[in-house]
């Protein structure tokens, strides 16, 4: 079967698919195998029956403290809640100068809702509102809120750093163990994209991980994590995060508004870690290299992690992400040359003896068996193989995804310049000159490579993909289009380095 296939439609079959599982990535996630449901009934009752916010409570009179940094700003509610999360650094300004807000104005759940299992002591808690020590701090200042719930003082003590960690410490004064959840929210709503996962992700102490799109928790469905140390929800370059590096915990997570929402299960006084900002590999790593895992990958994570940690290592040393890239392709080019040489080497051969395979396949058309053998006698004696130019293919398409994937996700591409016109890599070209370049760069290489392909229709599929990978990443950042193009340009050169091998060896042998 595969003897009779042309190199070219061998080439096609592997860029349609590629084209195909490219844009249908989505939908190819591997959904996680979740552990039990909550046994608990008063558990699933409270997770079930938790509480629903007001929208209102956004409204100035109801917000209590404003927590400053040079990152952020945050406000904090009467209910005990961080109601608003605006980022501060220029790269994240509008271009009216606003900051974006991690936290949905009509947000149903807000972080730090608190909800309890003893339903009457849940209604007062509710209908108290918290006190505050202070009305405006800085970060690593200790916010400390209070309520009286007859007689029981319920205290919830915020410290912020500057970077958008924080811990609350959740103290009852008749020290009772009182069963509650708590929860660091709904993920933020930033970026809305098909391309990337938007959800939860929960990371436990055995180093194992798993993620919750959103719609694979079925309305009315909740699932349970046990030995828990990281649960974020998130969207492609924020996310809202609990975390507890020494002492695991369980969560509960359910769909609430199509989106995944987790609650941690807890009891009495208590201390939780949390974080709200940018998905940064160097503010998360600041704390544990863990935090890291909210960045998520897909299928090609385990190349995709040592991808940006080597893109990373460039851009410490060039101080440019945009040349980083360069680099990195440049790099990567040069280690898959071998195999890319081969590549090219084997579709000249394929093409300096299409003659004879068509001869061979036309005297003996009725007698597959013997063409399979003459066919394979022609390619051992010049030691051509007609699979030789699919294993490049098959071993770049995981690379390719794994960078695509890195440099779809990187917050660290935002507002960061390469040259001339391109000055933010995490945003399409604005004047559509790299898309364009790419197309014309897979043209020229079209024009210049081997072909024995005889179909008009397959013809004309390999003329219109130049024009269909145009059309495909005209939206897409410009960080990934740039390195398509520095990918296409050096391929474009080695292809016309091997023309000129085969060339000159073809002068040779007509001179003799």
């Amino acid at each position: 079967m595969f003897d009779n296939m042309s190199q070219q439609k061998r080439i096609i079959i592997a860029v349609v698919l590629s084209l195909i599982f490219f844009m249908a990535y989505d939908f190819f996630i591997p959904k996680p195998v979740v552990t039990k449901p909550v046994e608990n009934t008063s558990e699933k009752q409270l997770v079930d029956n938790h509480p629903k916010l007001d929208i209102k409570s956004k409204d100035k009179e109801n917000i209590i403290a404003s927590v400053s940094s040079s990152h952020f700003v945050a406000d904090i509610s009467d209910k005990g809640e961080i109601v608003s999360f605006e980022l501060k650094d220029e790269r994240f300004l509008s271009d009216d100068s606003k900051g974006i807000n991690l936290i949905n104005n009509n947000a149903s759940l807000f972080p730090l809702t608190m909800s309890f299992y003893d339903s009457e002591f849940n209604d007062l808690f509710n209908k108290v509102p918290f006190s505050a020590n202070k009305t405006s701090l800085n970060a690593n200042e200790e916010l400390v809120l209070t309520k009286d719930i007859n007689g029981v003082v319920v205290t919830k003590i915020i410290q912020f750093d500057d970077n958008g960690f924080y811990k609350v410490k959740v103290m009852f004064s008749d020290n009772k163990d009182r069963d509650y959840v708590i929860t660091p929210g709904e993920r933020p709503n930033v970026i809305a994209d098909s391309y990337t996962v938007h959800g939860a992700m929960v990371y436990k102490n055995d180093d194992t991980k798993v993620d919750y799109e959103d719609g694979d928790i079925k309305v009315g469905v909740q699932e349970s994590e046990q030995n828990v140390i990281i649960s974020a929800f998130s969207d492609r370059y924020y996310t809202s995060a609990f975390y507890n590096l020494e002492k695991p915990y369980k969560v509960v997570l359910k769909n609430l508004n199509d989106l995944s929402v987790g609650y941690i299960i807890a009891k009495g006084n208590d201390t939780f870690n949390g974080y709200i900002g940018p998905k940064e590999h160097k503010i998360l790593e600041s704390v544990d290299a863990r935090l890291t895992n909210v960045v998520e990958y897909g299928w090609f994570t385990f190349i995709a992690k040592p991808m940006f940690s080597f893109l990373s290592f460039l851009y410490s040393h060039i101080g440019n992400w945009g040349w980083a890239i360069v680099v990195l392709t440049i790099i990567i080019r040069i280690i898959l040359f071998p195999l890319t040489y081969k590549s090219m080497v084997s579709m000249q051969k394929l093409k300096i003896l299409a003659p004879e395979v068509k001869e061979i396949q036309e005297k003996y058309k009725g007698n597959p068996q013997k063409m399979q053998m003459h066919m394979m006698e022609l390619y051992k004696k010049h030691k051509a193989n007609p699979l030789g130019g699919c294993l490049p293919i098959l071993i770049q398409i995981p690379i390719f995804f794994a960078i695509y994937r890195v440099l779809l996700n990187a917050i660290e591409l935002k507002a960061a310049p390469w040259a001339l016109w391109i000055n933010d890599l995490a945003v399409q070209d604005p004047y559509y000159i790299l898309p364009i370049y790419m197309g014309a760069t897979m043209f020229l290489q079209q024009i210049i490579t081997p072909m024995t392909i005889q179909d008009p229709t397959q013809a004309k599929i390999i003329k219109f993909l130049p024009l269909v990978f145009v059309i495909f990443f005209i939206n897409f950042p410009a960080g990934l289009t740039l390195y398509w193009c520095i990918n296409n340009t050096f391929s474009l050169v080695q292809q016309l380095f091997i023309n000129r091998i085969f060339a000159n060896k073809e002068a040779k042998n007509e001179s003799r």
